[in-house]
């Protein structure tokens, strides 16, 4: 079993509230019962398996570097998409649209107009880093590691979500909440998955306390989270924020966290002070 489909039967059964079995013996599976079998591994390796460009059958142990630098069928881009050329191609059509292609031959006022664009593009991203590092100049920073343990709800179809213990930063007693799929009936039924979380001020403010958070992954996982900065102002009245995205990549990062016994992640909290 390939650790992709190892990880989405763990993630399948913690939404069922099942016990995960290896689907040919039905026997029992968990991170801690299975371990890597390296003679299968070396075995499976010099199988023979199909280039997912061309189509012809390669060793598995080949077939990374043919798809990556030898498949004359490999998508690839045009070396003017610096100025703007969008053309995705297979790799023997690279040289004849390189030779025909029109982005050399642009004016200048056209060539701008496509570097305006893509820019923009740029300073966004750059927006979301320059944002992290004004953060950190302020007085009040605080973070933990959190972790998210799963629960069950108390409805007759329960559902999954998960829960953090009560925490400290900033001088202030905290709880995150997380929810799948935006407690969906059936998640198990859905490919895509996603988190979204809710930070809960449980200690009582004298006045109004703004602030910005983040959730980045824990020191010891693998998962992939783009950074998100999220800001809201609590009170004694409105002392928890909406549900908000977890930004995982992808589903299946979000498998990776669903498989494990409970998720860790690191909380980043900002006081603003005006």
């Amino acid at each position: 079993m390939c650790a992709g489909c190892f990880i989405h039967l763990l993630a399948d059964a913690r939404l069922k509230e099942e016990q995960a079995t290896c689907p040919n013996c039905r026997c029992e599976i968990s991170k801690s019962l299975c371990c890597r079998n390296l003679a299968v591994e070396k075995a499976v390796s010099e199988l023979p398996s199909e280039c997912g460009f061309c189509l012809r059958p390669f060793p598995r142990s080949l077939l990374e570097r043919h798809q990556k630098e030898e498949c004359q069928d490999r998508v690839t881009q045009c070396k003017y998409k610096r100025i703007g050329c969008p053309w995705h191609g297979p790799f023997h059509e690279l040289t004849v649209h390189e030779a025909a292609c029109a982005h050399p031959t642009k004016t200048g006022n056209e060539l701008m107009e496509i570097l305006d664009e893509m820019d923009q593009s740029h300073r966004k991203e750059m927006q979301l880093y320059n944002s992290i590092f004004s953060l950190l100049s302020f007085e009040k920073i605080g973070y933990t590691e959190v972790q998210f343990r799963p629960y069950r709800t108390d409805d007759f179809i329960t559902r999954l979500y998960y829960e953090t213990p009560r925490f400290t930063v900033l001088s202030q007693t905290w709880v995150l909440k997380a929810r799948v799929n935006d407690s969906e009936r059936n998640p198990n039924l859905s490919c895509k998955r996603t988190l979204s979380f809710q930070l809960l001020l449980k200690s009582k403010v004298t006045a109004p306390l703004e602030c910005s958070f983040l959730l980045l992954k824990g020191p010891y996982d693998d998962v992939k989270i783009s950074p998100v900065i999220y800001h809201f102002v609590f009170t004694n009245d409105s002392n928890e924020t909406d549900y908000v995205p977890l930004p995982i990549v992808d589903s299946v990062e979000c498998n990776k966290l669903l498989a494990a016994k409970n998720i860790n992640l690191r909380l980043f909290l900002f006081q603003i002070q005006k």
